[in-house]
């Protein structure tokens, strides 16, 4: 398993931070590995929206499996090879609002062995998104400080 976790300190209110992540249509304003996103069911985020997202030439099906409004989302992808599965938990802080997007990668069966071997990949992956997420919140890193 690779496991990816970056927290942005941002001056949005949580509903607002809260709202923007959980339409994952706006994945690929901030992660430049997102090249399309399609929403399948529903209208923006939502419990049991689901949304196909294009990365790296494979499309993943994301299917929202937690949905509490300003603080926790959790949305699955699942596929022969793989499961994706990245959760964001929102708080406020001090008059500031802190987004946590934690992003885990698991390949399935037997393919699970070679797992080691996406951790610098995924990290490297990770810093890149991370960087965006900041951007578009008008954030800065707090990773270290939660």
């Amino acid at each position: 398993m690779a496991r990816y976790v970056t927290t942005v300190r941002t001056q949005m209110s949580p509903a607002e931070a809260f709202e923007y992540m959980a339409d994952l249509r706006n994945f690929a304003e901030w992660d430049p590995g997102v090249k399309k996103v399609v929403q399948v069911t529903g209208d923006g985020g939502g419990a049991g929206a689901e949304f196909d997202v294009t990365v790296s030439g494979t499309t993943l099906r994301y299917r929202t499996e937690v949905h509490h409004p300003t603080n926790e989302l959790l949305v699955v992808a699942k596929s022969r090879m793989l499961t994706s599965t990245d959760k964001v938990t929102i708080v406020s802080d001090h008059g500031a609002t802190l987004v946590t997007y934690d992003a885990e990668l698991r390949l399935n069966s037997v393919l699970g062995l070679a797992d080691p071997l996406l951790k610098p990949a995924f990290n490297r992956i990770g810093d890149r998104a991370a960087a965006g997420l900041r951007r578009v919140l008008d954030g800065t890193d707090a990773t270290a400080t939660t």
